[in-house]
């Protein structure tokens, strides 16, 4: 956070400076500032007009500038303590030249945010050693161990297996309290001091692993590469393979995250079981997600890992899950039923270690859908979230805030739904990841605002022809079938929900598809469709047994009903989804029924179920469905009252982001980590929010809807 508050506040809001800084903010703030300074880009035009400015300047004032430029938490106590361990006569009147570049007062803070890089990157090597070595010299090893290592290692010359070691033990210790970033850092800084070749492929393949997981996609590529570059045993030769399937998955670039993944199972297989059983795992992830050829890869991918030995017994809950997701492919949902749900359950709990969680908790969600198990799903991925953000890892975290802003806007809040697809473009922004806006496209088709939804779903088609963006279509197509299902535009619906259930396997998001098949087909009398449909949802809803899933197969089948059958299933839909969080779904039991009752001429109580559903569509803010329930509530003879704004909808999405986070429970402080910001921006923002909802403090904001 200091470091993060001190550059913010070096850029004053300098036009250059907001154009090239948030190009480094992310990964300084998030390592702690354990980033050199050269890491930074700079123009050949600025970089030479600072460095003819630092040419003009005095020897003491240069050495001043770089010791200030190579430690940024800018304490100049620290500071000065360095300049006298240097004994070239560095003075407090040694700023005095260059106060238009440094401000020396209660902070030391550059007045301009590229002057550190340029001073940094105008120094010989020899110079940049020792400075570090000052630092280290003059900050204290009990109070702040990682800083004095860190400028140790800075320091050195050449190999230095005491520093690297203790690099070494920094990153563990850093990576325990959520300094992901920080580790990674020491772990890389840690392989270049290391003397011997197999020590420093180890722990250059830790250094690319941390960064992976810190969300550095490009610098771990850049790590693999220089591991490759010597030699390497068979094991750490799978784990490159292992490493590049897992950035390329996390990345969403590439077709071939499942194919490297696939091959460095196999290269396991004979040297670690249990990573093999793991990475075989990773696998199926990246095949159901990413691939075009889910069905072949899949199928390929789960024979392999059925035919491997049995794991440690007891077994691991990714073992569970691993045998779960594997039989669901060769067997189907009835045989892998029972194991996906002992998996569901062990990941909902607390009995996951931490690093099976980071790494496979995202796929254990991917186990509760399709068991059409919703609380199992928000479970897992409220667990998740609170693992990520207290470890640091975030090549995963989109993942988890995708599956909520989904669940948010299956359970009718749409302003929370909002708000975490606004994180999710921060830390993707922030990692360089290319995800598709799975989220967005669900959110949109439940809005039903079908000039903001089309351009979005034409949008994530045209790219869903792109390497590893296998998925997307299907999302792109089911929302637009729910979309064209609200507008009323069935033959639509009918065309994109065959599209998005054209996978064969009924793996979500194509299973969420068949009901809005079912309605569609049914609508437009194809009977027949409808009926085949019902049979595919069936083989889905049963072996789940979840309120969720015999809801929505009660409501699609009485949909092909008639008479006392019709209005019991109606009923029994209406009671199953009462019990669950899906208000949306809730809000569509009680308009198909009263579309019905209307058909049947009970006027009254078609009445009474389509003031209902057009109630709760008002209110959970869907559009399209909303109208739809007007127009038949006129037909009943009685118009519905027109629809209102809500207040909320008047919040910006990065307002509405912090109103989350707030009622949640966070501080200024902490919300501003988590969305990349200062806390003076936090505090700018609820000053806003409080004036829009015309409250005037944080306590109230838990009462709003």
């Amino acid at each position: 956070d200091q470091v993060r508050d001190q550059i913010i506040t070096e850029a004053r809001g300098n036009p250059l400076a907001l154009l090239e800084l948030p190009r480094d903010l992310p990964s300084l703030k998030l390592a702690g500032g354990f980033v050199a300074p050269t890491a930074r880009t700079l123009s050949g035009r600025i970089e030479k007009s600072f460095q003819r400015r630092l040419e003009r300047l005095p020897a003491d004032t240069r050495q001043l500038l770089l010791l200030a430029a190579a430690e940024p938490l800018g304490d100049p106590g620290l500071l000065w303590r360095a300049a006298d361990l240097l004994g070239d006569g560095v003075g407090i009147t040694a700023a005095d030249p260059a106060e238009d570049m440094i401000d020396v007062g209660d902070r030391v803070r550059f007045r301009h945010p590229l002057v550190r890089s340029a001073v940094y990157r105008a120094a010989s090597p020899e110079q940049r050693r020792g400075v570090h070595h000052a630092l280290a010299e003059a900050t204290d090893p009990k109070s702040e161990p990682d800083r004095r290592a860190w400028h140790r290692a800075q320091a050195a010359v050449g190999p230095d297996e005491d520093v690297a070691v203790e690099l070494e033990q920094l990153a563990g210790r850093a990576q325990a309290r959520g300094g992901m970033a920080a580790a990674a850092a020491f772990l890389e800084r840690s392989a270049q001091l290391t003397g011997t070749r197999e020590l420093r492929a180890e722990r250059t393949l830790a250094a690319a692993r941390a960064n992976l997981q810190s969300g550095a996609f490009d610098q771990a590529l850049q790590l693999l590469a220089t591991a490759e570059a010597g030699k390497l045993s068979e094991l750490q030769g799978a784990q490159v393979d292992l490493l590049r399937g897992q950035i390329a998955f996390a990345t969403g670039r590439g077709p071939s995250a499942s194919l490297l993944l696939l091959k460095a199972a196999r290269r396991l297989e004979p040297l670690d079981l249990n990573m093999a059983r793991e990475t075989y795992l990773d696998a199926w992830g990246a095949s159901a997600f990413a691939d075009d050829e889910r069905e072949r890869n899949l199928l390929e991918i789960c024979l392999a890992a059925r035919a491997l030995p049995p794991g440690t017994q007891p077994p691991r809950a990714i073992d569970l899950l691993l045998d779960g997701l594997a039989l669901l492919v060769t067997d189907g949902r009835a045989t892998a039923a029972p194991t996906l749900r002992q998996a569901v359950s062990v990941f909902a709990g607390q009995d996951v270690g931490i690093e099976e969680g980071l790494r496979w908790g995202w796929l254990a969600t991917a186990a509760s859908n399709v068991l059409w198990d919703d609380d199992g799903w928000r479970a897992i991925c409220s667990r998740q979230i609170d693992l990520v953000h207290r470890t640091g890892a975030l090549d995963r975290l989109p993942f988890y805030l995708i599956a909520l802003g989904v669940a948010a806007a299956w359970s009718g809040d749409f302003g929370a739904a909002a708000s975490f697809i606004g994180e999710v473009d921060e830390v993707t922004a922030a990692t360089g990841a290319e995800l598709p806006p799975y989220a967005a496209l669900f959110l949109a088709s439940l809005r039903g605002t079908e000039a903001q939804a089309l351009p979005l779903f034409r949008a994530t088609l045209d790219k869903a022809t792109n390497p590893g963006q296998g998925v997307a279509a299907t999302v792109a197509y089911w929302g637009t079938a729910v979309l064209c299902n609200g507008l009323g535009r069935y033959k639509e619906a009918l065309d994109a929900a065959q599209r998005a259930s054209s996978y064969p396997l009924d793996l979500y998001p194509g299973m969420w598809a068949l009901p809005e098949l079912i309605e569609a087909a049914a609508r437009i009398g194809e009977a027949e469709i409808a009926w085949s449909t019902l049979e595919r949802l069936a083989r889905t809803t049963q072996p789940a047994a979840t309120n969720f899933g015999l809801g929505i197969e009660a409501r699609s089948r009485a949909l092909l009903s008639e008479g006392n059958a019709a209005q019991n299933l109606y009923r029994e839909a209406i009671d199953r989804l009462s019990r669950t969080e899906l208000r949306p779904e809730l809000a569509r039991a009680h308009l198909l029924y009263g579309e019905w009752l209307r058909r049947e001429r009970r006027r009254s109580q078609a009445r009474e179920q389509l003031r209902t559903a057009h109630e709760m569509f008002t209110a959970i803010g869907m559009g399209a469905f909303a109208d739809r329930a007007a127009r038949e509530l006129l037909a009943t003879g009685e118009t519905a009252r027109k629809r209102t704004v809500e207040t909320t909808s008047e919040l910006t999405p990065r307002e509405t982001q912090i109103v989350r986070l707030a009622r949640e429970g966070l501080t200024n402080k902490e919300i501003a980590g988590r969305l990349y910001l200062s806390t003076r921006t936090v505090e700018h923002h609820l000053r806003k929010v409080f004036a829009k909802l015309g409250i005037t403090s944080r306590n109230q904001l838990g009462s709003l809807a």
